[in-house]
């Protein structure tokens, strides 16, 4: 399993940030570039900091030969109302939509017209049954208002717990993902590349560390390995599953419900085994795949992406779980022995596993997006509350309608950025 060169995109920006800017940004993941932008965009100074070697947070694109491959954010989910669906559109930049028909596979066959109904059939149902609890205004676990489903209910629940990053009996009801695919897209050249050239010619210092926000006096004082830093306000980006590790610590320290609200969420996991394979049993691309029928079935795949014969082996929650405290090989292990009974050796002979993501394990993000448990949907709106006016937090986890994606985390650090602006603006 070759390695994947995490350096590629954009690596420096061409504006060096000022010592005492109206705004500090701690993270150039797509909250911190939103936010810089609309505030660059009002005639306010900014200074971005950024902890890693690049930008774009969790959407990375890498160099595979000759072919980008994500292995962070990919997906651009619901287009309507996705932030970057709108804004590349209004650039020229090269959208695809995603197919709707995916694979399905019964052990070596293709599954027929009458089980792909049947499945289709299950997703409605599961859909329906928790858009109508939801409403509700008590709050459950999701998995708890599932019911039959018919043969493939199974596999329905097991696809909602992949894309939500826990089983769904440790996810909240008001959190269900969607499986509406009708309106995602793709973005040809890799979404972490698009996010990283929405970054460039913002004052950005990378490789800095923000360890602590100082707000007893006067606006805030951030003090970061690259020393310390004077401003109005902050917008902090930094994951929830990472704040919870007390890397920047607050002084005076945050509310008491402040706290318990980023401590409210939890890790939620959905991580990439990259597949190149030529000749394999997947025609057509971008398309996702259900394998069934074997003794071990996947918890999915998305295929040919981009015609190419890269494709994602999902791991979800559990299934990465057991593969921690294992030696580095032992997803590419996994992957082989799950797709060898499914196709058999023989099919699999030219597959050749190019990397794993660990997200979970990586220090800036400890986790692929956060997710709110059952009974505690009220988090994300405590969080959007200001703290004293100068410290404003944003990123995916805050975003109702899209968190988990880069469209989200866009949308809240526009957000933070608006009612900063105002602010500021009030107060001149």
């Amino acid at each position: 399993m070759q390695p994947a060169n995490l350096s590629s995109g954009p690596a420096e920006p061409s504006q060096e940030p000022g010592r005492e800017p109206d705004v500090v940004i701690v993270g150039a993941g797509s909250a911190g570039i939103a936010a810089a932008r609309r505030l660059l965009a009002a005639g306010l100074t900014v200074t971005v900091l950024e902890a890693r070697n690049r930008l774009g947070g969790r959407a990375v694109t890498v160099p595979m030969g000759a072919h980008p491959v994500d292995l962070g954010a990919h997906w651009l989910h619901a287009g309507p109302i996705n932030p970057l669906v709108r804004l590349g559109r209004e650039r020229g930049e090269p959208l695809r939509r995603a197919p709707t028909e995916g694979h399905l596979f019964i052990g070596r066959r293709r599954g027929r017209r009458a089980e792909r109904a049947a499945l289709d059939r299950a997703f409605d149902i599961a859909d329906r049954a928790m858009t109508r609890a939801a409403r509700r205004v008590e709050d459950q676990p999701a998995a708890k208002v599932l019911p039959p489903m018919g043969p493939f209910g199974r596999r329905v629940e097991a696809i909602h717990g992949l894309v939500s990053g826990r089983p769904l009996d440790e996810v909240s009801l008001h959190d269900f993902p969607s499986m509406e695919y009708s309106n995602n897209l793709f973005i040809a050249g890799g979404l972490g590349a698009y996010v990283g050239r929405l970054g460039r010619n913002l004052p950005v210092r990378l490789g800095t560390v923000v360890h602590g926000v100082d707000w007893s006096g006067q606006g805030v004082r951030i003090e970061s390995s690259a020393g310390t830093l004077q401003a109005k306000a902050t917008i902090v980006t930094a994951p929830m599953a990472v704040l919870q590790q007390d890397v920047i610590r607050f002084a005076p320290s945050l509310p008491v419900e402040v706290q318990a609200a980023i401590h409210g969420f939890v890790q939620g996991v959905y991580e990439h085994v990259v597949l190149h394979w030529p000749g394999s049993p997947f025609e057509g691309a971008d398309r996702l795949a259900s394998l069934l029928g074997a003794r071990r079935e996947p918890p999915g795949m998305l295929t040919s992406i981009d015609g190419t014969p890269f494709h994602f082996f999902e791991l979800d929650q559990p299934l990465a779980a057991s593969l921690d405290r294992r030696d580095a090989h032992a997803p590419a292990r996994l992957v082989r022995a799950l797709l060898a009974e499914q196709f058999g050796h023989r099919a699999i002979g030219a597959l050749r596993i190019r990397h794993a993501t660990r997200w979970r394990n990586d220090p800036w993000s400890r986790a692929s997006w956060a997710v709110v448990p059952p009974g505690l949907s009220a988090v994300r709106d405590t969080l959007k509350e200001p703290v004293a006016d100068r410290i404003w937090f944003a990123g995916e986890a805050l975003s109702r309608a899209q968190w988990g994606t880069a469209g989200g985390a866009w949308e809240e650090g526009e957000r933070a950025a608006n009612e900063i602006v105002r602010k500021l603006a009030a107060g001149a």
